[in-house]
């Protein structure tokens, strides 16, 4: 099925959006959640290395770490001073989360273009614009 340039518009539109709100603070928000429902456990660093090393982190990212000969796996939330830690098993988990939500997304992203190139192909079926939409009338 060939999509028209506006149908294509509004789809690219659409994804724009999508990828604006990942790239926005709630995409933090997602992380933590999707952390916390993979079974990361919330921590409050009182080291000073442990300080250090959560304040060099990417704030939207699980990394791993060697801590004191074991790796974990953490998610930083600095502006609130604790981290999401898990270990392999967690972070197992975390990224097949992961992979669902994008799935997720992908899939209410298709349906809009599917929803958008239905209404495009309905709309030409009554001839466009209804009766008195799109022109301006002037009563006198």
């Amino acid at each position: 099925m060939r999509l028209t340039p506006s149908v294509r518009f509004i789809a690219s539109a659409a994804l724009a959006m999508l990828l604006v709100s990942c790239a926005t603070s709630s995409r933090l928000e997602e992380h933590k959640t999707i952390a916390y429902s993979a079974g990361f456990k919330v921590i409050h660093p009182v080291k000073p290395d442990q300080v250090a090393i959560l304040s060099s982190l990417p704030k939207d990212k699980v990394t791993p770490i060697n801590y004191q000969g074991k790796t974990y796996y953490i998610l930083p939330d600095a502006e609130n001073n604790q981290a999401f830690v898990g270990g392999k098993m967690e972070f197992t988990t975390y990224q097949h989360l992961c992979m669902k939500k994008l799935r997720e997304e992908e899939r209410a992203a298709e349906q809009m273009d599917q929803a958008a190139a239905f209404h495009q192909m309905n709309w030409g079926a009554w001839g466009g614009w209804p009766m008195g939409y799109g022109r301006v009338i002037h009563y006198r």
